[in-house]
């Protein structure tokens, strides 16, 4: 359940195919990025955690037939969970189905300390063209953000651009919006030409390249808060340094 102290992860992947290995892989990845952390336990349909002894067996029988079920760390008191979804190209950018991979933990301080590496390890255990994590609270603003209608306003109620909606978008590579962790695969950087040496250079020193080629962005020092104007500023800038996010400028 999400909680106001929640931290939300979601990365966006190709689609899962029969015998599909990257569940295993974002499961074994977000378990190296947080100490201490298992996630050995399914939820029953009462919402409680049931402990899987052969967890990695299981999955993979759930990954054959293209699934990624939600997993869970069995503690209902401070909950990290993980699945992943099917998203048909009807709703997608370039009319490719793909996958959606969500995970939520505690926004606590070893969880903010370990968030980048989180990221790191779901987005390109997943193979995933481009994520973010982000705090409580960032969808009802991103989602004012949506252009509904071609007369409509031209920026948010925050003063934040207008972004074109994702199944429009042409490319899946295209970042739909920015967040305070931003993952970009190698082909998303080139969309949105990141890095440049010239213009980059306050970013760069919050960012970090991944193994794939990819980038881990991060947007402010703590974890964005839309309520102070130190941060919408840095949202503000980075949107008018990359205006191909959100579709708003051909690539």
């Amino acid at each position: 359940m999400t909680t106001p102290e929640a931290l939300t992860l979601i990365v966006h992947a190709p689609a899962l195919v029969e015998e599909d290995a990257r569940a295993l892989d974002v499961i074994h990845g977000m378990e190296k990025a947080l100490p201490g952390l298992r996630l050995a336990w399914r939820v029953s349909e009462g919402g409680h955690p049931i402990a899987l002894p052969n967890r990695d067996a299981w999955l993979a029988k759930m990954t054959r037939d293209g699934k990624f079920p939600l997993l869970c760390n069995g503690d209902e008191s401070y909950p990290v969970t993980v699945f992943g979804m099917g998203v048909s190209g009807r709703l997608s950018p370039g009319g490719q189905a793909r996958l959606e991979v969500h995970a939520e933990t505690p926004s606590d301080a070893p969880v903010i300390a370990a968030a980048a590496a989180m990221l790191e390890a779901v987005a390109e255990g997943a193979r995933a063209y481009w994520g973010h994590a982000s705090p409580y609270g960032y969808g009802s603003e991103v989602a004012q953000q949506f252009r509904r209608s071609p007369h409509g306003p031209e920026r948010s109620p925050r003063g934040l651009p207008m972004l074109i909606r994702p199944e429009k978008l042409s490319a899946p590579a295209t970042p739909w919006f920015l967040a305070w962790l931003n993952y970009w695969s190698a082909a998303a950087a080139q969309v949105i030409g990141f890095p440049d040496p010239a213009r980059d250079a306050e970013l760069l020193t919050r960012a970090r390249r991944t193994p794939s080629g990819g980038w881990i962005v991060q947007l402010t020092d703590a974890p964005l808060d839309y309520d102070n104007p130190a941060h919408l500023d840095a949202l503000l800038r980075a949107y008018e340094r990359f205006p191909e996010i959100g579709g708003r400028a051909a690539p």
